[in-house]
């Protein structure tokens, strides 16, 4: 059975890991860019309307006021308009989905890992400290990559521009982008995954150096008395 300690650690750790997972999944259905345009007729360089497009990872909404010249609001549904802009904004898009995911199941590997060794010792295997380490890591390293490829999707592929003239002939300029809370979610999320880990190695550094504590007395006895 293991030791009031060793669960005290562990567990708290599974519940960071959970606690990732609910920051995450609240992330993923939020939204994570917000894109205002100027925009006006197409052959005219009069640019007194607007395009905003406000964009989670599945869905969202785009605002046109005066846009050429009616304004106009509807929900978006983001992969159906990057299938038809295609090329880098839907692969990069379709990545960042599925690093996600692939966080989501390490923080699950996490979680199941954490409570198994709050109740056993599986130290030298996969299924003990090693294990969290290999999940937790992976997971904070998706999110992380995912969050790269995101930005480059917002401010190079500039996917808001794209997305709102999908089916709207006109000139849009002067785009100005940000990100919303979905996005800056991955931070806390890494950050939640990094502190799982560093419990775990703190209680096996506490548990090594006790380990070693105690071997001391017999390393340092005379050889006489061991001998007996």
């Amino acid at each position: 059975m293991p030791s009031t300690e060793k669960i005290l650690y562990f567990l708290s750790s599974a519940l960071l890991s959970a606690g990732g997972v609910a920051i995450l999944g609240y992330g993923m259905s939020t939204d994570w860019a917000h894109t205002t345009m100027s925009c006006a007729p197409l052959g005219s360089s009069d640019f007194n309307g607007s395009s905003t497009i406000q964009m989670g990872l599945f869905n969202g909404s785009e605002e046109k006021v005066s846009c050429p010249r009616f304004s106009s609001e509807e929900v978006v549904k983001v992969f159906e308009r990057l299938k038809v802009i295609g090329g880098a904004a839907f692969t990069l898009q379709v990545l960042v989905v599925f690093l996600l995911v692939l966080a989501l199941v390490g923080s699950a590997g996490s979680i199941l890992i954490t409570l198994y060794n709050s109740i056993s010792n599986p130290y030298e295997t996969y299924m003990g400290p090693i294990g969290l380490f290999v999940c937790s890591g992976l997971s904070a390293s998706l999110a992380f990559l995912a969050l790269v490829l995101y930005l480059i999707n917002i401010f190079v592929e500039k996917i808001g521009k794209k997305m709102a003239s999908v089916n709207s002939e006109v000139n849009l300029n002067d785009e100005e982008a940000q990100l919303l809370l979905g996005f800056y979610l991955l931070l806390p999320y890494i950050g939640v995954n990094l502190l799982a880990i560093l419990l775990v190695y703190l209680y096996q550094h506490a548990a090594y150096t006790q380990r070693k504590e105690q071997e001391k007395p017999t390393e340092d006895a005379p050889k006489d008395i061991m001998m007996f």
